[in-house]
């Protein structure tokens, strides 16, 4: 049941889950405690989780081994989650420079792995697509090669009119890649920008939980999102944030009087962005 000091929905827009190495369902289980009701979850990156693809397909053991946790997390939620499919950016400088493969052949089998994500998102299996761009530096050819993949992907979210979720590099303008949504049909709202600061222009900023870039992004009033990145990896076990901020934050917004703007982060931006209801699949 939602933690009645909340009472609300509490949605985090973006963590990973890993039952067999990491907190797994025990992250969920901190995220409800706090009074967390819903998560998107992206799979982690392919080689996280043992697989070195060399063909879409391979893909495929990533995506279901997420929807497998994802299952599980929903039942022990108030509310429910949603698997966030695709291929991570930095997987590219993989295949490059430790694989040898060509820029342009680690480009078709990225390709290929969001092809295969976007399989899932057609059939309703997965709510949203992940892909992006490598948020460091890379030489002019893998740069090229990634922004195809990232095309590639929004052109998969404008054929099946769903969100995208993207890693790139730290950036508040993001209009070139807006534009390159809305030329292909996506609006740029359903674009999100994974990690990002509160004042992004161009996609829907999904707000790394920072208290002081939770106010500004409430004092906007522009739509947004909440998520910590947890990663869930033992290895790195102070990294990014972990699964109980999103409610913790909701409720020092809470007690700052923010109450229109957790609205609208977890009500009215996840219906815009990914067409679901936070409050009716709320069940008590």
């Amino acid at each position: 049941m939602t933690d009645p000091e909340l009472d609300t929905p509490v949605l985090d827009d973006h963590l990973h889950l890993d039952p067999d190495a990491g907190q797994g369902l025990d992250a969920v289980r901190d995220f409800r405690r706090l009074g967390g009701t819903h998560l998107l979850v992206v799979n982690k990156p392919s080689w996280h989780l043992g697989v070195e693809a060399e063909a879409g397909a391979d893909f495929r053991a990533v995506f279901e081994r997420t929807l497998d946790a994802v299952a599980d997390a929903s039942d022990l939620l108030p509310g429910r989650a949603w698997p966030v499919l695709g291929v991570h950016p930095g997987l590219i400088s993989r295949l490059v420079d430790e694989r040898g493969l060509a820029p342009t052949a680690a480009r078709d089998l990225m390709q290929a792995g969001l092809d295969v994500a976007a399989e899932y998102v057609r059939d309703g299996r997965a709510l949203a697509l992940k892909s992006g761009r490598p948020h460091y530096d890379v030489s002019d050819e893998v740069w090229d090669a990634s922004n195809d993949v990232l095309r590639h992907a929004l052109d998969l979210g404008a054929d099946l009119g769903c969100a995208v979720q993207l890693h790139t590099e730290a950036s508040e303008d993001l209009t070139e890649i807006a534009s390159w949504a809305e030329t292909r049909g996506l609006p740029a709202h359903r674009v999100v920008k994974h990690y990002a600061g509160p004042t992004l222009a161009g996609p829907t900023p999904s707000v790394m939980c920072r208290k002081e870039w939770l106010r500004e992004a409430a004092e906007r009033g522009e739509p947004f999102l909440m998520e910590t990145d947890f990663v869930d990896d033992p290895e790195r076990p102070g990294a990014v944030m972990g699964p109980k901020t999103v409610p913790r934050r909701v409720r020092t917004l809470q007690s700052e009087g923010y109450d229109d703007a957790i609205r609208l982060a977890h009500v009215e931006t996840p219906a815009r962005v990914y067409g679901i209801d936070t409050e009716a699949t709320l069940t008590g």
